[in-house]
Parts: structure tokens; C-alpha cells; sequence
């Protein structure tokens, strides 16, 4: 896959920015998620391209913030060279570059966090370890708690749960479950449909 193939899969043209990349890639991933389309080979297939082409944009193309920061960088180290041949202004470079790079660092580590934790996450509910799903995801939120897909694969990870709760005829904490996926990520409309039609069986089984 080139990364023409990567614009095309996400609808976008080449060259976009960080933002609309990773904008594009949370409506795709929402609607083909094998979650939210269970028996749906097609959906699967998507969903897991859309995922390698969004990995691989990543690699090529950096938030806004960062880039603007590693130009400032680069330029800096420019003006410092044509005023050295004094000891001075190399001490004052030393000094500044430490502290310079974190910002990108950081977001880099976030992002890799993020997809290993997801990766993770993605065995656990296939080998239904559903309380250390739950768990692992419910850390990740916590650490990343403004990330709208964290918060979905929260949201989606109790859902999961409390279906399998009521196939164990657990219902009172299947319920609990089920309230708590639409608490997560009430405007989430898949999500919301998935769940109503659990709670029907709920009351089936009442």
C-alpha cells in the first residue's frame, strides 16, 4: 500500500493535514469496526485497511503543533553555527535542546501506547477475558481521558461485556454494563442501537 492508497482509502486527498487525517479516520473506523458489524467479513476487511493506511499516514505526516516545533528547532541550530567559534554560544545550545524535544516525544509515546494497549484490548475480547479488557481499557482512559476513540473503545468494550452477561444470565450486572457503554459515549448512534436492542432481550428474558 503507497501512500497515495492512503489518502484514497481515509477519502482524502494527498497531502492532507494531521487533523484531517486522523478526523477521517475515527468516522471511517466507527462505521466499519468489527464491533459495531459482527457478521460482516466485508466490514472486517475494511475496517483493518482503513486501520494500516492510518498507521501509515502517522508515519509520514506530523501534528501541526510538531512540525511548526521542529522547525523552530532546526532553524535555532542554523543561527547558532554562523555565531560560534566561541565556547558561549555552543554552552547556551546544549543547554536549550533538552527540554526542546519532549513535546514530540511524548506524543509519539501516547500514540504507540494508545495502539498497543488497543492491540491488546483486540485479543483479550476475542479470548473473552472480558474483566481484563475492562480493565486495560478503563487505564488507558484514564491516562489519555480526552481521546474520543478511547472513549468509544470503552464505551464498545462494556457493551461486549454486558452482552455476554446476559448470555450468562447475569442480568442485573448485564444492565449495569449496558448503562455504562451509552454513559461513556452517549452520542455514539451505532453504539446506542446496539445497545437498545440488548436491552430488549434484557426484557425478553424478565
Amino acid at each position: 500500500m503507497d501512500l497515495g492508497d492512503c489518502y484514497r482509502l481515509l477519502g482524502l486527498r494527498s497531502g492532507a493535514s494531521f487533523a484531517d487525517i486522523k478526523a477521517s479516520y475515527r468516522r471511517l473506523a466507527q462505521q466499519y469496526h468489527p464491533d459495531i458489524n459482527p457478521d460482516d467479513n466485508k466490514a472486517k476487511d475494511k475496517f483493518i485497511a482503513l486501520t494500516e493506511a492510518y498507521k501509515l499516514l502517522l508515519t509520514v505526516v506530523l501534528p501541526e503543533e510538531t512540525a511548526a516545533h521542529s522547525t523552530q528547532v532546526s532553524t535555532g541550530r542554523d543561527a547558532a553555527k554562523t555565531t560560534q567559534r566561541q565556547k558561549t554560544p555552543v554552552t547556551t545550545v546544549v543547554n536549550q535542546q533538552p527540554g526542546k524535544p519532549k513535546p514530540p516525544n511524548l506524543l509519539e509515546i501516547e500514540e504507540r501506547l494508545k495502539w498497543k494497549t488497543y492491540e491488546q484490548l483486540q485479543r483479550f475480547l476475542q479470548e473473552k477475558r472480558f474483566p481484563q479488557a475492562i480493565a486495560l481499557v478503563e487505564a488507558l482512559a484514564d491516562r489519555l481521558s480526552t481521546d474520543a476513540e478511547v472513549r468509544q473503545w470503552q464505551a464498545i468494550t462494556y457493551q461486549i461485556w454486558g452482552r455476554a452477561l446476559i448470555s450468562e444470565n447475569q442480568l442485573l450486572k448485564a444492565r449495569i454494563y449496558l448503562k455504562k457503554a451509552l454513559k461513556t459515549d452517549p452520542h455514539n448512534k451505532s453504539l446506542w442501537y446496539e445497545v437498545q436492542r440488548d436491552f430488549q432481550r434484557l426484557e425478553q428474558i424478565f
